[in-house]
């Protein structure tokens, strides 16, 4: 498996040469989003003033302070605590940020789903996972908050962070239908049936 460097925002070309297996570090720009940022954008008609073409997202809520806005602090917020939120319960946003947006990968935590994997095909995007439990780590690879949209969503708005060497993430969905969690269902299903075979009950 290969580990890759990207700098972001990247094309399309670059994204389809990750495979599922890969490992990602991503330098320079990232945006935070979640359930609220996506339900206003998509639901209820607002826009965003950031161009996400070409960018990633995360799907967090991050734990921030409110500062008075500086060279260090220029959206006027410090970061406390930035971790990963689990996924699946935005699958429904994923097609309409790469459709209407142009955002190339998304990061969280337990994976997307099927149509998720189709809008990766069709568009050129992958999905990145992390591990849960990693919110200390991760805060250390975020430099700053440079830039807040949707801000009266807080925590819930749309975040544009500065990044340095943000991973190594694993390419959990890719551009070409390969999925892990195909595997982690396999395997699931497998020890399943082992377990009810050994208590005499039938699958």
């Amino acid at each position: 498996m290969a580990e890759h460097v990207i700098h972001m925002p990247c094309t399309e070309e670059r994204i389809r040469e990750l495979k599922a297996g890969d490992t990602v570090i991503l330098e320079d720009w990232l945006y935070g989003i979640r359930d609220a940022t996506q339900i206003h954008m998509f639901d209820k008609g607002r826009k965003t003033r950031f161009d996400l073409n070409g960018h990633a997202v995360i799907h967090t809520a991050p734990n921030v302070k409110k500062v008075p806005k500086s060279n260090f602090c220029p959206a006027g917020y410090e970061s406390v605590c930035i971790g990963t939120t689990t996924s699946q319960r935005m699958e429904r946003f994923t097609r309409p940020l790469m459709e209407q947006y142009g955002v190339r990968m998304i990061i969280g935590k337990g994976g997307l789903g099927e149509d998720s994997r189709a809008a990766f095909k069709e568009f050129g995007g992958v999905y990145l996972a992390v591990i849960g439990g990693t919110a200390a780590l991760e805060t250390t690879w975020i430099e700053q908050i440079t830039d807040v949209d949707l801000e009266d969503l807080n925590p819930e708005c749309l975040w544009q962070f500065k990044i340095n060497r943000f991973g190594p993430l694993l390419v959990a969905m890719d551009s070409h239908g390969g999925s892990l969690y195909d595997g982690v269902r396999k395997t699931a299903e497998d020890r399943r049936a082992d377990a009810l075979a050994s208590m005499g009950v039938s699958s």
